[in-house]
């Protein structure tokens, strides 16, 4: 149940799997390995076994940061909008 507070890849890792729900909607857990699927995104939760991965991306750098940036940025363009149309 532990929360990735980063994005990276998978180094080692143990029968890894990881609910991605956060970021794609889908409900089914997500197999992790080395060999095939070894990024790990920030937001996302261990839902079992264990692992290490290297960092690659934190905070508005990550997959979640940038998706924020891009829902924060959409709404501040139609505050724009509105406030010139008055």
């Amino acid at each position: 149940g532990d929360l990735l507070p980063a994005d990276g890849i998978l180094i080692q890792g143990n029968d890894l799997k990881i609910d991605e729900s956060s970021l794609t909607g889908e409900s089914d857990q997500v197999k992790k390995s080395v060999d095939k699927d070894p990024m790990l995104l920030s937001g996302t939760h261990v839902m079992e076994g264990s692992g290490r991965m290297v960092v690659t991306a934190v905070g508005i750098n990550s997959q979640t940061g940038i998706i924020f940036t891009l829902l924060g940025a959409g709404e501040g363009d139609e505050e724009k909008k509105v406030k010139k149309g008055r």
